[in-house]
């Protein structure tokens, strides 16, 4: 099963070495690219992504991704296509949409409608945005730091995942009513990048004392959804030195922060596909999640080595478009499963644990 090129894993693996030379853990990134794709039995089939939810789309000029992966995506495409009703399946209309359209007109109709779309090689490559948002402490490695772990799906969990092997106590958080997509779908992969974590099951308008008290905290939600809450990095109350890692789609500037963003059709906006007979097909298995969070984990050691204080800003996007100049250059590659992982925690499993490691934290501050 191959899912993509030796360039681009030679490339990440860079990133882990650098990663493991920082943490002293060993971390295989052909296990990180692959290890979903070998767990469930993934992988691309040219134009159509490897979980099968993103397919790319030839327009008058060009070509474009679409990501019908939830249900509203799917309940959006009569909208989209300017129908009252699509057939059950609704990608045969996407087609002929799209065909008669350019590029930017079907990602701005699309992104109008809150689905997921891009434009092939639409964003260029840029590494993270830092900026300083409170005052730094002292250089510190990762044992024994609290890691508030606000993300769902992959990216980062995985960035989560990383730093809790490399010996952060890491806390899932998630919202009851709302918890993360991938309890839903395959155990496997939810065990894969979640074991060992502490499960908080909180209202996001709770979490404020975790947040103060956490020396890392992880989101992958829209830039403004936290910071309405008077919840965001600038928070004044924070503890020294805490390092805010925010991942998303397409950045944070003007319209873009409002582009939702999947990993399939993030790769495509960066440009990281391959070529088979003059037109791209997908390259790897929602390819920029796994980068993304390598590439995260790998700057929150180094901003802690800085003595943290700072918001780190990472474009799914962008860290794909780093690649794609690779994804043409190296030879096929097969995935690599990941060892067989303990069961990931019980949503809320661990409440009581982590509302005491919150007053023990509170009182060291006092």
């Amino acid at each position: 099963m191959v899912v993509m090129n030796s360039a681009v894993l030679g490339r990440a693996q860079q990133v882990a070495d650098a990663f493991a030379a920082s943490t002293g853990l060993a971390v295989d990134a052909a296990e990180i690219l692959t290890g979903r794709a070998a767990l469930l039995g993934l992988a691309p089939r040219g134009r159509i992504s490897a979980g099968g939810a993103t397919r790319l789309l030839k327009t008058g000029d060009g070509w474009v991704a679409l990501t019908l992966s939830r249900p509203d995506d799917v309940a959006a495409v009569p909208a989209l296509v300017g129908a009252d009703t699509v057939d059950s399946d609704p990608w045969p209309a996407v087609e002929q949409w799209a065909a008669r359209r350019d590029a930017a007109q079907f990602a701005e109709r699309a992104r109008l409608l809150g689905l997921p779309a891009a434009v092939l090689g639409e964003t260029a490559a840029a590494p993270p945005r830092i900026a300083r948002v409170g005052d730094r402490s002292t250089a510190r490695a990762l044992t024994g730091l609290l890691v508030a772990d606000l993300s769902s799906m992959w990216a980062g969990p995985l960035c989560g995942q990383l730093l809790l092997r490399a010996g952060a106590t890491v806390v899932k958080v998630e919202s009851p009513g709302r918890p993360d997509g991938t309890r839903a779908g395959a155990t496997a992969f939810f065990d894969w990048m979640n074991h060992g974590k502490l499960s908080y099951a909180v209202d996001f308008d709770d979490i404020g004392p975790l947040l103060k008290t956490a020396d890392v905290v992880i989101e992958a939600s829209r830039p403004t959804a936290l910071t309405r809450r008077g919840l965001g990095p600038e928070s004044a109350s924070a503890r020294d030195g805490r390092v805010w890692l925010r991942i998303t789609g397409h950045g944070t500037a003007g319209e873009r922060a409002d582009w939702a963003a999947f990993g399939d059709d993030a790769a495509v906006s960066g440009g990281l596909v391959e070529y088979r007979d003059g037109a791209p097909a997908f390259t790897g298995d929602a390819i920029a999640d796994p980068l993304t969070g390598l590439h995260a984990a790998h700057a929150i050691v180094e901003s802690c080595a800085r003595g943290g204080g700072e918001l780190i800003e990472f474009a799914m996007a962008a860290v794909a478009a780093e690649y794609a100049p690779l994804a043409g250059d190296g030879d096929a590659v097969g995935v690599v499963a990941p060892p067989l992982s303990p069961s990931g925690p019980a949503l809320g499993a661990d409440d009581a644990e982590v509302r005491r490691l919150i007053a023990e934290r509170e009182a060291q501050a006092c």
